[in-house]
């Protein structure tokens, strides 16, 4: 993979996790997941007019990438609260918005080169192993990350179910089960991006774990220590 990919998925790991909370969280984001359920619909709905404007040769309209962007966002928030994650024991907001101060963090850098017509359906071919790796990682066909995992489905899900099970043994979140599910929930995000054309890089096949993109650290570490001036200011 050449240079950052276009999808940053972050999550921050909350210390002193309550051990009990999470018998609680379904029904606390029952809000939630009513409301996802109709932005869901609208993103399904708006995903399809992409394509087809796309498949005519023109571009993805900015306006329907910035709400599915937001679609996505507070789906991940949600599931980084609840089962597909568990987190943080902080509510997530109910926006659209990127809400940096929130530990769960997402960013999708809009496409400059987009394919058309042929080209465009062969690329979304060429997905079909990562859908299919994404059904086994997140259940419900994978793409239905969405609905989010409240339902205990796919290799995420069982893995959040352990998590549970091992803070009310002793209190703690498994630091390495948490990379490791972080790294799968990173996987499925790329390739939702991908299969709904919010980006035409491949999903590489690279479980990424750990709080931040790979490098994301090193970077921004890079960048405060840069000389005045070095980027041309």
């Amino acid at each position: 993979m050449n240079g950052p990919y276009p999808v940053r998925l972050q999550g921050e790991l909350a210390p002193n996790l309550s051990r009990w909370l999470w018998l609680l969280k379904w029904l606390l984001l029952i809000p939630h997941l009513i409301v996802l359920g109709f932005l869901w619909f609208a993103f399904m709905v708006l995903s399809v007019v992409a394509f087809l404007k796309q498949l005519r040769g023109g571009r993805y309209p900015r306006r329907i990438f910035d709400f599915n962007l937001g679609v996505l966002r507070w789906t991940w928030r949600v599931n980084f609260y609840g089962y597909g994650v568990l987190g943080t024991d902080r509510y997530p907001p109910f926006t659209l918005k990127e809400r940096p101060e929130y530990p769960a963090r997402l960013e999708i850098d809009y496409p400059e080169d987009q394919l058309h017509g042929q080209q465009l359906l062969s690329a979304w071919l060429a997905g079909i192993p990562q859908y299919l790796i994404a059904g086994v990682l997140g259940g419900s066909a994978g793409l239905l990350w969405s609905v989010e995992h409240s339902l205990v489905t796919g290799l995420i899900g069982l893995l959040v179910i352990v998590a549970a099970f091992l803070l009310v043994a002793d209190g703690t979140y498994s630091r390495g089960l948490f990379d490791v599910i972080m790294g799968l929930n990173r996987w499925v995000i790329r390739v939702i991006a991908y299969g709904t054309l919010m980006t035409t890089a491949y999903p590489p096949f690279l479980l990424d774990k750990g709080e931040h993109e790979p490098g994301a650290e090193s970077a921004a570490a890079a960048s405060q220590t840069a000389p005045y001036g070095a980027e041309g200011g």
